[in-house]
């Protein structure tokens, strides 16, 4: 099997890159990342000298080069995570998301068309139906959930998600679609909140906090989402969404708060900065329909997953050190430093 994984140096990208070489080692992964801010080379150091393992430095809206890797290594799948994903930066600018998540995914799904495909599996996020109210616990999103956006990143994932279906009915395109909720592990990028409070909590910097921290997200540790991409590529139905969750649901004042106290540091901390524009409230995963299908569950329970990020972090500064300084300090300092 040969898979071209797009997104590859990001975050949960690289963790199934991992998944998929110690699970398949059979397989041949190709990774095409264009290294933007979030793409980290240094990432896929441990799998650069498999010799199952290409990584192609490219923009997925570089038709010309799409299709030119398509011809050199004839794809049988294609796991698409490349995507621009932090909601503050598609309020400053949603122009670079729109070309990304639904140009990017449009140029990836023509060639699959043109040279074939047995899969085409497209990384979507729960963010697409919005968000759910607080005082409503018995509520939680499904597959057939109405999509209600509240960001230009959610708009411009729920534009792919429709593209990616458009594609399958019309062109009959072999597509599945997975919407997941937040990930936490190793290589998280440090503008995220959990490896932004455990770094900053190592500096004795503040802890920058959105309003007062109430609103509610469900977390999934990354190696159980990598297993659950693999389980829907393998055996999922084509044409089907399939949504990921933890049912791991938890206000975002008491992860830094417990952050805090994991690394013995004072809640003195945490500064309370001007709420996100549109911010959704609450978002929850139905994760039943995966389960009865495919006989997935989240294996990692969050007490035992948040410990073993931290410690992940504390091992392995020489990885995120260098990302926080230049370009992205810049860019924490205009987030967070007037708000």
């Amino acid at each position: 099997m040969n898979i071209i994984v797009t997104g590859g140096a990001g975050f949960i990208g690289s963790n199934f890159i991992f998944h998929m070489l110690k699970e398949h080692p059979d397989y041949r992964i190709v990774c095409l990342d264009a290294l933007t801010y979030a793409g980290n080379l240094s990432t896929l150091e441990p799998v650069m000298s498999n010799p199952n393992f290409r990584f192609v430095k490219l923009d997925i809206c570089d038709r010309e080069g799409v299709y030119k890797l398509f011809e050199e290594e004839h794809p049988d799948m294609v796991v698409n995570f490349a995507a621009e994903s932090h909601v503050d930066r598609s309020i400053e600018n949603p122009e670079v998301f729109l070309n990304t998540n639904i140009i990017g995914t449009a140029t990836l799904m023509d060639a699959c068309r043109k040279y074939g495909i047995k899969r085409y599996h497209q990384v979507s996020t729960d963010e697409v139906y919005g968000d759910l109210p607080l005082d409503r616990p018995d509520l939680f999103f499904t597959e057939e959930t109405p999509i209600h956006t509240s960001s230009p990143y959610s708009s411009s994932k729920a534009g792919a998600d429709l593209l990616v279906l458009a594609y399958h009915r019309t062109y009959g395109l072999p597509v599945t679609i997975s919407r997941c909720s937040n990930n936490y592990g190793p290589y998280h990028f440090p503008e995220k909140l959990i490896p932004l409070m455990i770094i900053n909590c190592l500096h004795d910097k503040p802890l920058p906090v959105y309003g007062e921290g109430l609103n509610v997200r469900d977390w999934l540790y990354v190696e159980d989402h990598c297993r659950a991409i693999d389980l829907i590529i393998h055996n999922g139905r084509v044409g089907e969404v399939y949504n990921v969750g933890g049912h791991n649901e938890m206000k975002n004042i008491d992860i830094v708060k417990l952050i805090c106290k994991a690394l013995d540091k004072p809640e003195s901390l945490i500064t309370h900065v001007t709420d996100r524009k549109g911010h959704d409230m609450r978002y929850a995963i139905d994760p039943t329909k995966i389960h009865n299908e495919l006989g997935w569950l989240p294996e990692t329970k969050f007490a035992d997953g948040i410990k073993k990020t931290i410690q992940w972090y504390l091992d392995n500064e020489d990885w995120w050190q260098p990302i926080i300084s230049g370009e992205y300090q810049n860019y924490y300092e205009e987030m967070y430093g007037n708000r």
